[in-house]
């Protein structure tokens, strides 16, 4: 089976930390797939607002999720916090790239890699538009 592999860049441009709740918790008595999926929306918030944007306001614009990929490597529990930090790559003209390494912050471990496709997007025009020029200069 082909396994999915997120490389992690060299430089992070904001961090947060994000305890895991019970509800995050599945049958398996573990972090579920799709509670981790809600601790990255979560984290990219937190960054969008740490640098005066919103997911549907940056410099006029608003963004979408393109796609995910997650690299699982560790199990989370109850009571754990999890550490994120965000990187911005492979900027593009319409998009980018977000990549989000998750670490238990009390352990120092990694336990998952993410990746998700972002794409400029105006919502009255239903279509994709161009990276805003400020947006570029903050993560080139």
């Amino acid at each position: 089976m082909a396994r999915v592999k997120l490389n992690l860049p060299d430089k992070f441009v904001f961090t947060t930390q994000i305890p895991v709740r019970i509800t995050d918790i599945n049958y398996g008595g573990h972090l579920g797939n799709d509670a981790l999926l809600s601790i990255i929306h979560e984290a990219r918030l937190q960054f969008l607002t740490y640098y005066g944007y919103s997911e549907i306001d940056i410099e006029g614009r608003s963004i979408i999720m393109a796609d995910v990929a997650i690299v699982y490597k560790a199990e989370v529990f109850y009571g754990d916090t999890l550490q994120v930090d965000i990187a911005v790559t492979d900027l593009q003209n319409m998009g980018c790239d977000l990549i989000y390494r998750v670490t238990n912050a009390a352990k120092g471990t990694e336990v998952a890699r993410v990746k998700t496709g972002i794409v400029f997007f105006d919502y009255d025009a239903r279509k994709p538009v161009a990276m805003p020029d400020g947006f570029r200069k903050h993560f080139q």
